[in-house]
């Protein structure tokens, strides 16, 4: 009866909710009912409820958003005799109706995200086997031997973990390549990694050719391997000590627990923070998506496999076949059968594994198309909406996930409408200015109020429009191929640890000069046509602002494709660790604090008196565990600088490393995760919508003149892109052939 009653109150409130939608008002009337919602949505915000509010926030908001779907339905396409115009505005309807109805089913996501307790934790002799799966394609054995040791390292009994190196660089195909090229690089590399498994205790494995991409690889690790349960790891993700022990207490707990899912922290900034400089004060992009989005699939049963940082059991994946391997994104896909056959995922957000993402816009655009594609190929072979055995609640979470790929049509929608008016006078919109204030910029306001309410902290105002907006441009050409052949795209990988020796324009940067080029006149144009045309003077100014706002955007992308030099391969992770410099054969020992450690050397600083002997290139660092007095470990290294720093003199160190010393390397690096935790915190601040828009704002004005000083005096730009095109094989990018991971 209680289930009953809740229905009927839930199904007679949203009807009578619909109802006063509905009803065809004044314009008078139209501003008392928003000013009234929205003042409601914004004290909930001023006042930072939570709770029961967040329903009241949000239903509040829904008045102001659909009043505007109703009068937008009802009252401002223009006549269809008006062929042209007439294409157009529905054009732009249409992509305002997706929006709506992307915004209804991500209202319901994220409705109530789930914050999961700590997994329970169980004696030794009863916690299941593991076996970790570490798949590579091209990486360096120096990537792949701090993963590898890091991996070793986890906490979990020894005769319970096998790590297996799943090598798609050194198959059968590559090293009996006709290519003499191929054939030894493919020699090479295998005979390097299997010693690199030997050293470090790990199991090498290839295959005879690399079939299925990144699933083929796990299926061939699943066929040669027996632990009750798998976990996943990118060959640049290395995973903190406590991984295991913070996941698999999970599956003793649900035996139809196929998945338990973390978050992937990155060590280095993606094109957007780096160039813009906002990595160490702005959360990431990713932070969206693992801060809200998948607590919000874990209240639905929907939280999907992410490729990496994942622990999954092995009964589950031999029930389906192994990993799937119709599209591209073989994790998504993955995750999806074994929903419908029952099986439940889960969620802990817990950073435990540090990784690396794409450093270059060719890179980051070469991933996200791989994305793209991979999720589209989803629904269109395998839509979630008619797959037997998910609930609806799954059917909408997945919808929601892959229909969001389709950002890039609407982002040019929204680009092109504008230009149509102020060009050609074509009528994309039939409304008084009064009316437009009234329904249109009042649910603008909900919309971005809405937003900053639910992802405030991790996510700065118009961030989200400006990654949308550098991916838009290129991917898409990518969906369109995908649309036309959806099993067409093909599996790369992306390249990690690029470095750049100057600052320099991306070579994906001209279209982007093009479009805010574009939009500046169209801005030009507008200023007259309303000094001019003072007849449609309001409709100029409305227009010109939307167009303004496309100009902000497209201003602050030319400073994500302004790369900024890196010349630093490997990202440094804090350490806080205790150590002392051992120079000329033990004569002189100097204590040390280890401020930071990467995957090629460390900065430390001497604590007492520098020795004598410090102008010596060659020393030995040795390194003392958390919190104690017990050496762990030592390696050689060699001084590269010297400076002098408020709390003594700063040493900056490169490795000497052999092999067996990534598992120094790893513990210095990865032991203790709760600085990264700390850093994830302070970066999770709400910038709130005024201060936010003033700041983007500003990147709209500043960064335009720095690319058009880049754009302009830049003089070998041109051969240094070349050079760089075809050692990227951007025309891969751009034509869809193929895909980045």
């Amino acid at each position: 009866m209680r289930v009953l009653f809740y229905a009927a109150f839930w199904f007679i409130s949203a009807a009578a909710f619909l109802i006063m939608v509905q009803q065809p008002i004044s314009v008078d009337a139209q501003w008392l009912i928003a000013l009234t919602a929205l003042g409601i949505a914004g004290l909930i915000y001023i006042l930072k409820l939570d709770g029961a509010w967040r329903y009241v926030f949000m239903a509040a908001v829904s008045i102001v958003v659909l009043r505007y779907a109703y009068w937008r339905t009802t009252e401002t396409l223009p006549p269809a005799d008006e062929l042209a115009s007439f294409i157009t505005a529905i054009c732009l309807y249409g992509a305002e109706m997706y929006c709506l109805f992307m915004l209804a089913i991500s209202l319901f996501v994220v409705s109530d995200p789930l914050e999961r307790r700590r997994a329970p934790q169980f004696d030794d002799e009863s916690l299941p086997t593991v076996d970790v799966f570490v798949p590579s394609f091209n990486e360096a054995s120096d990537i792949l031997s701090l993963t590898l040791s890091a991996a070793k390292a986890m906490d979990y009994p020894h005769e319970k973990l096998k790590v297996y190196l799943l090598d798609d660089g050194g198959t059968d195909e590559k090293r009996l390549s006709s290519d003499p090229r191929i054939s030894t690089a493919a020699k090479r590399r295998q005979s390097e990694l299997q010693e690199v498994c030997r050293k470090l205790g790990v199991i090498y494995l290839t295959r005879p050719a690399n079939i299925h991409a990144k699933a083929g690889n796990l299926n061939n690790g699943l066929a040669h391997s027996q632990g009750e349960l798998v976990v996943v790891l990118d060959a640049d993700h290395a995973p903190a000590r406590e991984f295991l022990r913070e996941t698999v207490g999970h599956f003793k707990t649900d035996p139809k627990l196929f998945l338990v899912q973390t978050p992937h922290f990155f060590a280095n900034p993606d094109p957007l923070e780096k160039n813009l400089n906002t990595f160490e004060r702005m959360p990431s992009e990713n932070e969206m998506f693992y801060g809200q989005i998948q607590k919000g699939l874990d209240k639905w049963n929907a939280a999907f496999f992410c490729g990496s940082a994942a622990v999954l059991r092995r009964q589950a994946l031999l029930e389906v076949e192994g990993f799937s391997g119709v599209s591209i994104t073989e994790d998504c896909e993955t995750a999806l059968e074994l929903h419908a056959n029952g099986w439940n995922s889960l969620y802990v957000d817990r950073p435990m594994v540090v990784g690396l993402q794409p450093e270059t816009v060719a890179s980051f655009i070469g991933q996200r198309s791989r994305w793209c594609r991979g999720m589209i190929q989803i629904m269109l072979l395998k839509n979630p909406m008619f797959r037997s055995g998910l609930t609806l609640a799954q059917r909408l979470c997945y919808l929601s996930s892959m229909m969001f790929w389709f950002f890039p049509f609407i982002r040019t929608v929204f680009l092109v409408a504008p230009l149509l008016f102020i060009l050609f006078d074509m009528k994309i919109f039939v409304a008084s200015v009064d009316e437009f204030v009234a329904y249109s910029l009042t649910y603008l306001v909900a919309g971005e109020l809405l937003r900053n309410y639910l992802y405030g902290r991790v996510r700065w105002p118009w961030v989200s429009d400006l990654y949308e907006y550098v991916q838009s441009v290129y991917l898409l050409r990518a969906i369109v191929s995908v649309l036309i052949n959806p099993r067409r795209p093909t599996f790369n990988v992306t390249a990690k640890g690029e470095t750049l020796d100057r600052d320099q324009l991306s070579q994906l940067a001209w279209p982007y000069f093009a479009i805010f080029g574009t939009l500046l006149v169209a801005a030009g144009i507008c200023l007259y046509r309303y000094q001019t045309e003072p007849e449609i003077s309001g409709m100029l100014l409305v227009v010109g602002a939307w167009n303004l706002l496309n100009l902000c955007v497209a201003g602050a992308a030319l400073g994500v494709v302004t790369e900024r030099r890196e010349r630093r391969r490997s990202p440094r992770l804090s350490s806080m660790r205790r150590g002392e410099l051992v120079f000329s054969n033990g004569a002189e020992i100097a204590p040390v604090a280890i401020d930071d450690a990467s995957l090629v050397g460390a900065h430390v600083t001497i604590l007492d008196r520098a020795p004598e002997t410090l102008g010596d290139r060659g020393a030995e660092l040795h390194v003392y565990a958390l919190d104690t007095d017990h050496k762990i470990g030592s390696m050689p290294v060699e001084i590269r600088s010297l400076a002098s720093g408020r709390d003594g003199l700063g040493v900056g160190l490169d490795y000497r490393a052999s092999v067996s010393d990534y598992r120094l390397i790893a513990d210095l690096m990865l032991a203790d995760l709760q600085p990264i935790r700390e850093i994830r915190a302070k970066r999770r601040r709400l910038r709130g919508i005024v201060k936010g828009s003033l700041g983007f704002a500003q990147w709209s004005l500043s960064y335009p003149l720095n690319a058009l000083h880049h754009l302009v005096f830049d003089r070998d730009r041109s051969e240094r892109q070349a050079s760089q095109a075809s050692a990227q094989a951007i025309p891969a990018i751009a034509s869809s052939r193929s895909s980045e991971l």
